[in-house]
């Protein structure tokens, strides 16, 4: 399985943020938003200041993608 972070990117562009805008925000590193942006895993502790910031849940910021899809 694999995981995509296309709806983070979607609701940043939504609400007019920017990744440097989003990491200072949200308290993450830059090498977060590095693995993010390749759509590697991250920690879930990540995800949850995320979801903090942006006022959502996991779901609404990455999907799961099973295998034969990818």
């Amino acid at each position: 399985m694999a995981v995509c972070y296309n709806k983070l990117w979607k609701i940043l562009i939504d609400r007019g943020m920017s990744k440097t805008q989003l990491i200072k925000a949200a308290k993450i590193s830059t090498n977060a938003m590095a693995k993010l942006g390749k759509n590697e895993d991250v920690r879930v502790e990540v995800l949850v200041k995320i979801c903090g910031v942006l006022n959502c849940s996991i779901d609404d910021i990455m999907e799961i993608i099973p295998k034969e899809i990818e």
